[in-house]
């Protein structure tokens, strides 16, 4: 006879050791094993397993001996409940009742008295879910037996005489591997799991970091400052990783995370139908993927058949047997490529300037929380063939812009020397901090600290939401600046005559005061 795990049998356990029996487990240990390990009833670490929802890896199927089998039947004539007997030696439930089917005791249950009083209750009056509950059936049976529905082995027997066959086929290649497939949790190769596929994607090293501040209390934005991730990417690793009513486990979150990453699906657009032709059509009009994508939800609504992404188009552009869609398409894309221009790791980036800079990690509490006036945003929007300029400049606080006039080039010397004649007509409580991207333009930017005694701040690479009130501006300058003109003609009495333009300007994000308004405020009140 098996010898059942020791420990404290219908105790109550605390939530600590149910946290750590978890976090055991989570590193791919047996239930019995980690059982054992914290002296734990078998039992009440496999019910915690099953509230939990937790999937664990399928160990070596156990061997029974003569003697465990002749045990089973002795107590099985005693109590004739074979689930009580399982339970009793601990041994598997399936196993038993294998053995006593095997032996031709039968194991089920009669429902043709359930069917009976569960159709008369019906008839009283009484609603489904009430008589399954009474009689005792899942909401499926009483579901086919209000249907006239009769079971037969492999299918099913219609009260119009329709006779449906399982496709036994297809059930038995669908569960042969279950667990290698599909099984949220499933084992997977362990130098699969730890490789750093990509700095895109979250490692186990992140995940394991995330429970601790999870589990400290700390929010997502709290989460992901620690990591250098954005709030959103913290909350949809919670969201669609934690497979557990116990919360977040970062082992087995990896290991969906893993067992998610190779996706086979047939192409969306085949040589041959309606979608690609759609997608091909308004490619040739000169619509953006995106354009395309969404639009076609509003053009064909009730037609799922109709739907792709924004990526897989790009892919059927730029990658080699993803679609290929025709090379003469790829040049009606806007930017005119027909390769997909390559993106470096910021990681791996080396820094454009011979002078160290400084980032925006590093700026200090005033600036970022727009209370103090003189905190600036800038940057350059560029003219036709990228030969002409315009230097912008936005006050943090009150969102007042003030325009640099670049005559004929805008190289770091020419860049440099107009932010510092712009800069010098502004009084000295408006001159504390610039915050710039990291456009070569910008090389010179120690020889502005020294004119100016301003000290200025570089952004990540590729985050221009970190200069979010100057993007915006730039896209309003475009008005006067259009795209693809010579930015050169334009006189700085001109450009004087737009920022005053646009610092007269309601802004609802001011209160609908002005940005000359606040400014002035903001200067009275210091």
């Amino acid at each position: 006879m098996a010898i059942r795990a020791r420990g404290r049998e219908n105790a109550q356990y605390k939530a600590k050791e149910r946290d750590e029996f978890f976090r055991r487990l989570d590193r791919g240990g047996t239930i019995r094993a980690v059982a054992a390990e914290l002296g734990l009833s078998v039992e009440s670490c496999y019910r915690w397993r099953n509230e939990a929802g937790v999937s664990t890896p399928r160990v070596k199927s156990r061997v029974y001996t003569t003697e465990d089998k002749a045990e089973f039947f002795r107590l099985l004539a005693l109590t004739g409940n074979v689930s009580k007997v399982a339970k009793e030696l601990g041994f598997v439930r399936v196993t038993c009742y294998k053995w006593a089917h095997q032996a031709g005791i039968f194991t089920g249950k009669d429902t043709r008295a359930q069917r009976a009083q569960f159709e008369r209750l019906r008839a009283d009056g009484v609603s489904r879910a009430d008589a399954a509950r009474q009689v005792g059936v899942d909401k499926r049976s009483a579901q086919d037996w209000d249907k006239g529905i009769k079971q037969i082995p492999g299918g099913r027997v219609y009260p119009d005489g329709r006779v449906v066959r399982y496709r036994q086929a297809a059930i038995l290649a669908n569960v042969k591997n279950p667990r290698e497939a599909y099984t949220r949790g499933a084992p997977v190769d362990l130098a699969r799991l730890e490789t750093v596929v990509d700095s895109r994607y979250l490692s186990l090293i992140e995940r394991e970091r995330i429970h601790d501040l999870r589990s400290r209390g700390d929010s997502m934005r709290a989460i992901g400052r620690a990591l250098g991730r954005s709030a959103s990417t913290i909350s949809r690793e919670i969201a669609r990783n934690t497979a557990t009513t116990v919360g977040y486990l970062p082992y087995a979150a990896h290991r969906i995370a893993a067992s998610r990453r190779p996706r086979c699906h047939a192409r969306k657009l085949e040589p041959v139908s309606n979608l690609r032709a759609y997608v091909e059509g308004k490619l040739r009009k000169r619509w953006s993927p995106e354009q395309i994508s969404h639009r076609l939800v509003k053009d064909f609504p009730n037609d799922q058949g109709m739907r792709v992404s924004t990526e897989t188009i790009y892919q059927a552009i730029y990658v080699q047997g993803r679609g290929a869609l025709k090379r003469e398409i790829a040049t009606a894309m806007r930017r005119g490529r027909t390769t997909r221009k390559p993106r470096r790791d910021p990681a791996k980036r080396t820094s454009r300037f011979v002078d160290p800079m400084v980032s925006i990690t590093e700026r200090p509490a005033d600036a970022a929380d727009r209370a103090v006036p003189g905190h600036w945003e800038g940057d350059l929007i560029v003219g036709t063939m990228g030969r002409s300029a315009i230097g912008t400049l936005v006050e943090r606080s009150s969102r007042f812009v003030a325009l640099v006039h670049l005559k004929h080039d805008h190289t770091a010397e020419t860049v440099r020397d107009g932010l510092i004649a712009t800069v010098a007509e502004l009084p000295a409580a408006l001159r504390r901090s610039l915050t710039w991207d990291q456009g070569a333009e910008m090389s010179g930017h120690v020889g502005f600290q020294v004119s100016t005694d301003m000290a200025v701040y570089f952004c990540d690479p590729g985050s221009p939401w970190q200069r979010g009130s100057n993007e915006n501006t730039n896209g309003l300058l475009r008005q006067y600046f259009p795209k693809g003109t010579d930015l050169s003609r334009h006189t700085p009495a001109e450009l004087q005559r737009v920022a005053e333009d646009l610092n007269e300007r309601p802004r609802k994000t001011l209160n609908w005061d002005t940005p000359a308004e606040r400014l002035h405020a903001l200067l009275n009140a210091s």
